[in-house]
């Protein structure tokens, strides 16, 4: 999720080919309530911040400062810990 548009996220999937919808929060409630937001050159943005949630809707992990490139398995390796639990 990010503060991005609707149509800017749809775009961004088409432009990658992603096939998997990305939330849109544009006026920034969520991430605030998250405590994810940042200022970047004046603009309110969503910091790179990923939230594991488990079926119960409790946070089980935070990830703070995230580098996407190897993000994705760090991200994986816990959700299949978090399975077994």
């Amino acid at each position: 999720m990010s503060v991005d548009s609707a149509q800017s996220h749809k775009d961004f999937c088409t432009k990658e080919g992603l096939t998997f919808k990305l939330l849109a929060d544009p006026d920034g409630k969520v991430a605030e309530q998250y405590g994810s937001t940042m200022d970047y050159k004046g603009a309110k943005m969503a910091a790179r911040n990923t939230f594991l949630i488990n079926p119960k809707g409790e946070i089980a992990k935070v990830y703070t400062g995230v580098k996407p490139a190897d993000h994705s398995d760090q991200v994986l390796k816990d959700l299949a810990e978090l399975k077994k639990s």
